[in-house]
């Protein structure tokens, strides 16, 4: 390796922690064009790259690279979308660190290409000029496929069967499109725009779009198909909330962080009262989680005003799910992280509010299955931490009312859809990727789970499917 080689990548320019926690903007600038040719001029372009194998849906990164630093940004997004139809969600929320950037070659002595801030660079440049090329689309099959959910899985598997030909069709159960990219991640971490844009670019893609469309209660999964539809993808998310079964827990004061979050976004509490949407502030929040749900949370909580705001996490930091980013940001911001504690009970005023809840400190014992050290509780340690708002995020499970509504479909004991490589589902004609099938995981997983249906969607279609064989 060369001594010239930078080994020492471009920071991201951000909002003051000063400034930012009293706003809903968007804490993360973006690299300028000198900054994001500078960052570019790092990439080695390796004859090999293992970049490509860590990227779920396996997009050219050196290739796209190149052209930033060519200074051939038409290139870089036609590059950039021949496999990632969300460029603008995947540069902000993916957690690269764990993906492609985790196989460059330049984290053997230095860091990493920052791979997800050039993509980001890519996409917002495309939102400024809109006369680039679209993708090729291939001709009319005559053959239509609904996605139910229109989050990142149900996104990326309607935009390539748009590109194959085939006629689809998107029903949302919400009132805005983008699933968990709208109702989850706060205005600071993903705008709202942004998401906007990615969903108009699948629609310009000839995908139709149904808002207020609850599949599983208005129509069935046997309806489509047997009403117009050749297949159906089921993107529909782990959306219900995990909560802890505690005394108390049903307190007012008491949320889970599904609700809390959609409150704040989808129904965008934080312009109150320019949008009804009632929300309490609190003066104490603690948010009882460690994963990016968390940091969300305890993020908005305190830009909804709260004067102190407790992430409580039973774990030690190594431990947390969460990404660096994320926790970096947040300590900037003043959450006080409680390490090693566990709420055990909660308790209310006379008015049923919330008003304390009790908590144990812990100790790591031996890793368990998931390879973290398990929590083991410090007798003695039982005190009382006063609080009037906490906020559950200790992950989602899926919803059961496709599956519960639909006897073909088989589910998990943790209630996921059971399904083959392909993502194919027990029910003949019928698909399901992202988080219906693997629990709560990352945007760019449910990507890569929706392109790989995508495939074997058009492929069986094409060879007639089964499903015709019997019609």
């Amino acid at each position: 390796m060369s001594s010239k080689i930078n080994l020492n990548r471009m920071d991201m320019p951000k909002q003051s922690p000063k400034v930012r926690k009293f706003n809903f903007q968007e804490v993360a600038l973006g690299y300028n064009k000198d900054q994001a040719k500078a960052e570019a001029a790092r990439c080695i372009q390796c004859k090999k790259p293992k970049c490509i194998e860590g990227c779920p849906v396996g997009v050219d990164i050196p290739e796209f690279i190149k052209s930033i630093n060519d200074e051939n940004m038409p290139d870089a997004v036609q590059s950039l979308k021949k496999k990632n139809s969300l460029p603008g969600i995947c540069g902000r929320v993916c957690p690269q660190e764990v993906q492609c950037e985790r196989f460059c070659v330049l984290s053997k002595k230095g860091a990493p290409i920052a791979i997800g801030r050039l993509e980001r660079y890519v996409a917002d440049w495309e939102l400024g000029h809109d006369n680039e090329p679209r993708p090729e689309i291939a001709p009319k099959t005559g053959m239509k496929v609904a996605i139910v959910g229109s989050g990142p899985a149900g996104l990326t598997t309607a935009a390539e069967l748009a590109k194959m030909g085939h006629q689809v069709v998107i029903f949302e159960a919400l009132h805005a499109a983008g699933g968990v990219l709208t109702y989850g991640i706060p205005e600071f971490r993903l705008p709202k725009n942004i998401v906007e844009s990615e969903v108009e670019y699948v629609t310009s893609l000839g995908v139709e779009l149904e808002i207020d469309a609850v599949i599983g209660k208005q129509v069935q999964i046997k309806e489509l198909l047997d009403n117009g539809f050749d297949a159906v993808f089921l993107g529909i998310g782990a959306g219900a909330p995990r909560f802890l079964n505690l005394p108390g827990e049903n307190l007012s004061g008491i949320y889970s962080a599904n609700e809390y979050l959609t409150r704040a976004n989808l129904m965008k509490a934080y312009k109150f009262p320019e949008y009804d949407t009632p929300l309490s502030k609190g003066e104490r929040v603690a948010v009882i989680g460690g994963g990016n749900v968390a940091m969300d949370a305890a993020r908005c909580a305190l830009r909804m005003g709260a004067k102190e705001v407790h992430i409580i996490y039973r774990r030690s930091e190594t431990e947390m799910p969460a990404r660096r980013e994320e926790i970096e940001n947040a300590k900037e911001e003043g959450i006080i992280f409680d390490f090693l504690t566990n709420p055990t009970k909660f308790v209310g005023n006379d008015y049923g509010q919330v008003k304390a809840m009790e908590v144990v400190k812990m100790e790591l014992g031996e890793p368990d299955a998931s390879g973290r050290r398990s929590p083991c509780v410090r007798k003695g340690s039982e005190h009382i931490m006063p609080v009037d708002i906490v906020i559950i995020a200790v992950g989602t499970v899926p919803n059961p009312l496709i599956p519960s509504a639909t006897s073909e479909l088989k589910t998990t004991k943790w209630g996921t859809l059971v399904v083959d490589d392909c993502g194919r589902t027990t029910m003949e004609g019928v698909w399901a990727g992202g988080d219906i099938t693997s629990g709560g995981a990352t945007v760019i997983s449910a990507m890569g789970a929706g392109k790989v249906a995508a495939k074997d969607i058009d492929s069986w279609l094409r060879k007639g499917g089964a499903w015709h064989d019997n019609s």
